[in-house]
C-alpha cells in the first residue's frame, strides 16, 4: 500500500463504519465540501479552476465526476464552512471512509495524502493486488458495521459463521416482516429480484 496512504490511516484508525457515518451525518445533515480536481504533477492549485465544485455533497461528486480519478487527477477536498478552506482534522477518517464506500464497487485501490488544508485523493495506480488487499481490509467493516478490534461473536470456523450469520439474517428478515409486512424487502434483494420471481 502507499505509504503516505498506511500513515494517514494509521494516525485515524480505526477507520468509521457505516453506522458512524450514518450517525455523524444525522447531526450535520447539510455537510459539505469544497472540492476540486487537479491534473497530476499540477503544483499551481487554483479555486478558480473549471473542476471547481463548491458547498457540494461529496457523495455526489465523486459518483458524478469519477471518470477524473480514473484518468489520474487527484481530488483536492477541504471544508466549504464560511468559505475558510481549513479542513477540520475531524473530518478526515469521516471522508477517508465515505470515499471508499463510495468507489467501493469500482474495487480500485486509492491514495490519500493531506497537503494545503486538504485531503488529496487519487487512484493508486500502481497498486498490486496485496496493496488491494491491505488496502480494503482497513475497510472491510463499511459492510459489517463493524471495526476491526471489536468482537463481533461471529465464529471463526467459515462453516460456522455463515450457519450464524444466515440465522442472524432470517431473525431480522422475521421481525421486520412482522413490522413491514410486503414492504419488507428480505435479506439482500432488491425490488427488481423480487418482482422477476
Amino acid at each position: 500500500m502507499d505509504q503516505l496512504t498506511a500513515i494517514l490511516i494509521e494516525k485515524y484508525s480505526p477507520m468509521w463504519t457505516n453506522k458512524q457515518i450514518w450517525e455523524y451525518e444525522q447531526i450535520h445533515e447539510e455537510i459539505k465540501f469544497d472540492m476540486m480536481y487537479v491534473e497530476p504533477k499540477n503544483k499551481e492549485i487554483s479555486w478558480k479552476s473549471k473542476l471547481v465544485y463548491l458547498d457540494s455533497n461529496i457523495r455526489k461528486i465523486l459518483g458524478g465526476t469519477f471518470e477524473y480519478l480514473a484518468d489520474g487527477y487527484e481530488l483536492w477536498v477541504t471544508n466549504s464552512k464560511d468559505n475558510q478552506r481549513k479542513l477540520d482534522e475531524l473530518l478526515i477518517p469521516y471522508l477517508m471512509a465515505v470515499i471508499v464506500d463510495t468507489m467501493i464497487d469500482e474495487e480500485i485501490c486509492l491514495k490519500f495524502r493531506e497537503d494545503s488544508n486538504c485531503l488529496v485523493v487519487s487512484v493508486d495506480s500502481h497498486a498490486d493486488v496485496i496493496d488491494c488487499k491491505e488496502f480494503f481490509e482497513e475497510f472491510y467493516h463499511l459492510a459489517t458495521g463493524f471495526n476491526y478490534n471489536v468482537n463481533t461473536g461471529v465464529p471463526d470456523d467459515e462453516t460456522e459463521a455463515e450457519i450464524y450469520l444466515t440465522r442472524l439474517q432470517e431473525e431480522f428478515d422475521e421481525k421486520m416482516r412482522a413490522k413491514l409486512g410486503n414492504m419488507y424487502l428480505p435479506g439482500n434483494s432488491d425490488p427488481d429480484s423480487i418482482n422477476t420471481k
